[in-house]
């Protein structure tokens, strides 16, 4: 048989084309159209209102920019409610700038005793092409964020406010992938001719590069900081000199060391009630280990709701682009009718999304809101990090 496209099959596709008024209409369209306008199920969009019953943000979104720093910010904003609260503040920022130059160190820590720990192992061992892949990302997981906290505390936006490098970091991540690889190269070689000892003098030095690196980009983190302020109800506070470590133990009143993360898993290696890791994932060494705990859809959206109920938003993360209008500030599984426009199924489950690497999560946000009839969850308020100019006023309306 033969496997090529031959002239045969070319232009038996070519007459099935042309042969339908549907298609022809379709690719007028779409080549004058943006796809997702031409998919556009108005259904949803005119049955869509961004009402709900339990809203918690009263207060504006932050803009990460032209940075993965997603899960930083909704770190950040779940923690500024509480320190709001606390400081009868309608307003108020954790500076994400000193989060990601400390993440940025920590994780060239966590890269480069990864790299002595596999120096034995080939450069295209998969744990290793993955470290070398991957030696500067700006992306990361709750469990790291927490890390984070507790070692290097936070400080307000002003006493480290943002530069053009964490507002946009293609240049600098590729000054410091340069520079860890390099350094991959430099710690394998040492471990190889002087053992452990000797890689880790020649990572200390790396380490003292990458934080000038970080230090001219992003600033100097302070050490400490005098923290006063005036309250919406123009009262006058002043806490005096504090250190980071000192501000977030008075002004983080969730007990980070209790939450867990969640996740919905339904590929069959990974089984409901289980807890999962993936190896060298993680920014901070000696913190707990980035950990998930596989549970069923249901369980998922009752805690959500109860927890927004109880008055605290939920740090959550999803992938972000599909299903989702910035225009109309809408999430929604039948949003686009892809389906409609190909003529054709688009029939992959979640798990064979996961599978097939149609899907992943790509993104972190936060609920700050739900909306319950009859004790069941129809729709949410999700606060996103990508200014007030998408969605509404950079809110949106995720329906169940």
């Amino acid at each position: 048989m033969d496997t090529t496209l031959d002239a045969a099959a070319l232009e038996a596709m070519r007459k099935d084309f042309s042969a339908s008024p549907t298609y022809r209409l379709t690719q007028n369209a779409v080549t004058r159209v943006a796809l997702a306008d031409v998919a556009l199920d108005r259904e949803v969009v005119n049955t869509t209102d961004h009402a709900i019953s339990t809203l918690l943000d009263d207060w504006k979104v932050t803009n990460q920019q032209h940075s993965g720093r997603c899960w930083l910010f909704a770190g950040l904003n779940l923690l500024r409610v509480g320190a709001m609260q606390a400081m009868n503040l309608k307003d108020f920022e954790f500076s994400q700038n000193w989060m990601m130059f400390w993440d940025k160190l920590e994780r060239a820590n966590y890269f480069l005793e990864a790299i002595i720990e596999t120096a034995d192992r080939d450069l295209d061992e998969r744990t290793v092409a993955r470290l070398l892949d991957t030696p500067a990302e700006d992306g990361g997981q709750w469990n790291m964020f927490v890390a984070l906290v507790r070692k290097h505390g936070l400080v307000p936006k002003p006493f480290m406010p943002e530069t053009k490098s964490c507002a946009d970091t293609r240049e600098m991540n590729q000054i410091l992938r340069s520079l860890l690889r390099q350094g991959a190269k430099t710690l394998r070689a040492a471990t190889a001719g002087g053992g452990v000892g000797a890689a880790r003098a020649e990572k200390a030095e790396i380490l003292r590069v990458v934080h000038r690196v970080l230090c001219i980009h992003l600033g100097t983190p302070p050490e400490q900081f005098d923290w006063q302020w005036t309250d919406k109800d123009r009262v006058f506070h002043r806490d005096g000199v504090l250190t980071p470590q000192e501000f977030a133990a008075r002004y983080v009143a969730l007990p980070l060391a209790d939450y867990v993360c969640l996740v919905h898993d339904p590929r069959p290696s990974s089984p409901i009630g289980r807890t999962f890791t993936v190896e060298y994932l993680g920014n901070v060494l000696g913190a707990p280990p980035v950990t998930y705990l596989n549970v069923d859809v249901p369980l998922l959206k009752e805690l959500a709701a109860r927890t927004i109920q109880g008055g605290e938003p939920v740090w959550f993360g999803c992938d972000v682009a599909k299903m989702m209008s910035d225009e109309y500030g809408i999430w929604d599984a039948r949003l686009h009718d892809f389906g409609a426009v190909y003529d054709t199924a688009f029939t992959l489950d979640k798990a064979d999304r996961l599978l097939l690497h149609e899907s992943q999560m790509t993104h972190a946000m936060l609920f700050t809101g739900v909306d319950v009839v009859d004790g069941t969850p129809r729709k949410w308020r999700v606060e996103n990090s990508w200014g007030k100019d998408r969605g509404k006023d950079g809110f949106y309306t995720m329906n169940d």
